[in-house]
């Protein structure tokens, strides 16, 4: 592909399916490179939830190159989602209203609980509606709707996996890939972070790091929400896939989780 790119760079794929990140080097240059990021990045680079944003141009092929800061580091590993530097990122961007409004202004979906219910149950197999236990875990999350106002809703990132997390050589901690970014309740982004990598004995400190507390039982109520549609939406998936051992393994986990908080 012609990036209409000055001169001596160079360009190395590098990482993800989709075949749009490059890292471009260019004498003592070396720049990460991506194909049709969001607007939104620019707002995430000024406030430095981000590598910095160098530039942005369009190219022969209509799409936009962004180039960023290339830092040295590495991803979290799972264990590390329970250090406080997590949380207190976290807390950063669910409580920036200039992100929330920069998101809003580029067109940025808002999520309600009412449409994750319909997504799931919209073209949902015949095997998957008739199953016991996702039939009562619907009926559950229908019943239970969280009702925060969307006056209240954040900035959600949507895709809070541990390699999304990049901490630079000067232990500066950044969240990458927010092409999943959302409008959407805070709890959607906490849910998926708490229930795969901090063990309930710490949420309290953890959930203390991101300016909350576990005494608020509407938040924890919330969380225990989405965390349950979260395992509904990937056991859908999984069967629309083809992946059944990847669906078991989910409804096993789903059937814990609830005996777990009900």
């Amino acid at each position: 592909m012609d990036f209409n790119l000055d001169p001596g760079w160079q360009l190395l794929p590098i990482g993800g399916d989709t075949g749009t990140a490059y890292m471009g080097t260019r004498a003592q240059e070396k720049v990460f490179l991506k194909r049709n990021m969001s607007p939104f990045l620019a707002a995430l680079s000024v406030a430095g939830i981000t590598p910095k944003l160098i530039w942005t141009k369009r190219i022969s092929s209509g799409d936009t190159l962004t180039a960023q800061e290339w830092l040295n580091g590495r991803n979290l590993n799972s264990d590390e989602m329970s250090q406080k530097m997590v949380p207190e990122l976290l807390s950063k961007i669910h409580r920036s209203k200039q992100l929330r409004s920069m998101l809003r202004q580029v067109g940025g979906e808002t999520i309600t609980p009412s449409g994750l219910l319909a997504n799931y149950f919209d073209d949902l197999s015949n095997d998957l509606k008739n199953h016991p236990l996702l039939t009562d875990i619907f009926h559950q999350l229908n019943e239970r709707q969280p009702e925060l106002s969307t006056d209240d809703y954040t900035v959600c990132h949507g895709d809070l996996n541990h390699r999304n997390w990049l901490r630079s050589d000067a232990n500066q901690l950044y969240l990458v890939d927010w092409e999943s970014a959302k409008i959407a309740d805070p709890a959607m982004d906490l849910s998926l972070v708490m229930s795969e990598y901090i063990p309930s004995m710490q949420w309290r400190d953890w959930l203390e790091s991101y300016h909350e507390s576990l005494e608020d039982n509407d938040l924890l109520n919330r969380i225990n929400w989405y965390y349950k549609m979260a395992i509904l939406q990937r056991i859908k998936k999984a069967h629309g896939l083809g992946r059944f051992h990847e669906m078991n393994q989910a409804l096993v986990e789903l059937q814990k989780y609830n005996a777990e908080m009900n």
